[in-house]
Formats: C-alpha cells, sequence, structure tokens
C-alpha cells in the first residue's frame, strides 16, 4: 500500500506543477480533479478562446491493481516521461492509451 500512496503523491505533485503552467493567452484555465478513493486523476482545459468553448481532458491518469494506467496523455514532455523522472519504475506505467497489441512493443507495462 506504501507504494500505491507514493504513486498518489507523485501523480497530484505532476498535476498539480502543470496546472501553474499558463495555457494560452485566452480565457482558458487549467483545473485538476484528484479522486484518491477511486484513484483517478485528471487534469482539465476550461474556458473560452474567443466565442469558443473550450472543455476537455488534458491529461487521465488512474491506478489499477497498483500501476499507474496512463488513459490519455495531451503534454508535449509526456506524463510517462515525468512519471520515470520521479522513480517510478517502467513496469509499473501502463500506456492505456495504446491498444494491448501495440503495448507489449513498448517497453513499459502491459496490464
Amino acid at each position: 500500500m506504501e507504494t500505491v500512496d507514493t504513486y498518489r503523491t507523485v501523480i497530484q505533485q505532476i498535476l498539480s506543477e502543470y496546472a501553474k503552467i499558463p495555457y494560452s493567452q485566452s480565457a482558458v484555465q487549467t483545473q485538476t480533479v484528484f479522486d484518491q478513493q477511486a484513484d483517478h486523476y485528471l487534469l482539465l482545459l476550461i474556458g473560452r478562446e474567443g466565442a469558443k468553448r473550450v472543455h476537455g481532458c488534458l491529461v487521465h491518469l488512474d491506478i489499477i491493481q497498483g500501476k499507474i494506467w496512463i488513459q490519455r496523455d495531451g503534454t508535449e514532455v509526456g506524463i510517462a516521461t515525468e512519471l520515470l523522472k520521479a522513480g517510478v519504475p517502467k513496469e509499473q506505467i501502463v500506456l492505456g492509451f495504446r491498444s494491448p497489441t501495440m503495448r507489449k512493443h513498448t517497453e513499459f507495462a502491459v496490464t
């Protein structure tokens, strides 16, 4: 359980740092959503660019059976890179946005 608690902390720190980065010159803001009970972690974009409404998920991470699943990653650097820098082993990161057949060709966990 200690590892999952560590993963929760690492994920929240990474997403909180991303939330501090201004999205653009428009009125679009970033918002974090942390559900520690169900282990869902989101970084959302919310606001307006001129007349256009912006609302979407930039990053979605889950902790499933002790591993970090990257469900969505809209960052330039890559959340997997940030997790590795924070000390999370590759075998504990699942690229959930990839199909199971493609995951086996990566350096990360398959499931």
